[in-house]
Formats: C-alpha cells, sequence, structure tokens
C-alpha cells in the first residue's frame, strides 16, 4: 500500500514539475504580432493613445489591454516570454519613446520600472555602438588619409 502512495506522489511530483517548466517557457500570446509599429510610432494620436491606455488615462485597444496586462511580468523577467518579433518591437517602442517622448518615458519608467534599470541599459548600449561608429569612422578616415601618402 505504502509504494502505491509513493509511486502516485512520485508521479504526481513529476506531473508538476514538467507543468512548472512548461509554464516557465511559454510565450505570451502572439496574436498581435502582426501590428504595425511604425504606423504607431508614427502617429502622435495612435501612441498617445498607447500611452494613455498603459497610464491608465485612457481606454485601451484590446492589444493594448494585453501589453498592459505582460508589461510588468515582461520588464520584471527580462522578457523571457517574449518572442523575438515582441522583445524586438518593444525594444523600439521603448527606445523610440526615450528618444523622442522622453516625458512620455518618464511617466510609463515610474510606473513600470521605477528603478530605471531598462533605460540605464539601453543608454549604456547606445553609447558603445556610438563609440563602435565613431571608431569605424576614424579608421575609414585614418585608411583615406594613408592611401593619399
Amino acid at each position: 500500500m505504502m509504494t502505491m502512495y509513493s509511486s502516485l506522489a512520485m508521479m504526481l511530483l513529476t506531473y508538476l514539475t514538467i507543468q512548472s517548466n512548461a509554464t516557465e517557457t511559454s510565450t505570451y500570446t502572439t496574436k498581435y504580432d502582426g501590428i504595425d509599429l511604425d504606423e504607431i510610432l508614427n502617429n502622435e494620436r495612435l501612441l498617445t493613445g498607447y500611452v494613455n491606455c498603459l497610464m491608465d488615462n485612457g481606454p485601451c485597444t484590446a492589444d493594448g489591454k494585453e501589453l498592459k496586462k505582460n508589461i510588468p511580468d515582461a520588464i520584471e523577467n527580462d522578457c523571457k516570454k517574449c518572442t523575438d518579433r515582441q522583445r524586438d518591437g518593444s525594444d523600439r517602442v521603448m527606445h523610440y519613446l526615450i528618444d523622442h517622448r522622453p516625458d512620455d518615458w518618464v511617466k510609463l519608467e515610474e510606473k513600470y520600472n521605477s528603478d530605471g534599470s531598462y533605460k540605464m541599459k539601453y543608454l549604456l548600449s547606445k553609447k558603445t555602438e556610438d563609440s563602435k561608429e565613431t571608431n569605424v569612422t576614424k579608421s575609414d578616415e585614418e585608411t583615406k588619409n594613408s592611401s593619399k601618402e
């Protein structure tokens, strides 16, 4: 009788472990992955609508509701449940906001990433990219100058 319970307990433990791992590796819905980010980023009214949705200052579209629901988890877990497309898209939107709509970014950051870690990572990577571009440009100029000599 004890072995039956032990076997049952072992099967239950195995099942729960598998379910736990499956849940950890699942991704957010891809239902809205086809949204045209350029259209949103290039349209002040649309972008303001999304910002207002995220800040609880206006209505949300279906995709806005999904974003609002997932944003805390995505930020806390470094977008582990994001697909590559979602990760690239979210980075693109956040970079755009930091660079072009800093007032909106400050409000969103205060609500969703109050420690400022995302912006710091972005600015650090941007600085590294700028340094690489500067070095490539200098290298190109040096090559041109040495070929003239």
